[in-house]
């Protein structure tokens, strides 16, 4: 028995409805942020400097700048402003799998920066005195820097 036009079109109508939903579904789960995240940052205690391997930012009262080889300065620097974390209370296991980056922080009004460990893939930070935060998958994209291509 074969299927008519019009029955194979009402398929495709119905499976292309199914596809859009699943993804309209997915997005909505993740583009939300946790109710138990919260700010690393805020009008206390702001950031001033930021230093992920050898891309870095600084921020001022009056000026923003980046590593010259930051093409995204501005969408990085608000990132890092707006990122809001939740903390663990253990290790992930996937934190085992990835090698972290070095992380300095440092928050206006202090005069120590703070260290820590950047599962990137992950969206996990490690803090130097071992607590674990994760980072909601909405967002990861902007906290990692557009680098300049290299020219040899």
């Amino acid at each position: 028995m074969a299927i008519s036009r019009k029955r194979w079109n009402n398929i495709i109508i119905i499976c292309a409805i199914m596809m859009i939903a699943v993804l309209n579904l997915l997005d909505q789960k993740t583009a939300d942020v946790p109710n138990d995240a919260y700010a690393l940052f805020d009008q206390e205690a702001p950031l001033a400097q930021l230093q992920l391997n050898k891309a870095w930012l600084h921020i001022t009262a009056d000026k923003q700048q980046c590593a010259p080889m930051v093409l995204n300065c501005e969408t990085w620097i608000r990132a890092w402003q707006n990122v809001q974390v939740s903390p663990l209370t253990q290790q992930p296991e996937a934190a085992k799998a990835e090698t972290p980056k070095t992380l300095v922080i440092q928050v206006q009004g202090r005069p120590q920066a703070i260290q820590w460990n950047l599962y990137e893939n992950q969206g996990l930070l490690e803090s130097q005195s071992g607590n674990w935060y994760q980072i909601p998958p909405s967002l990861r994209a902007d906290l990692k820097p557009i680098r300049r291509a290299q020219q040899k």
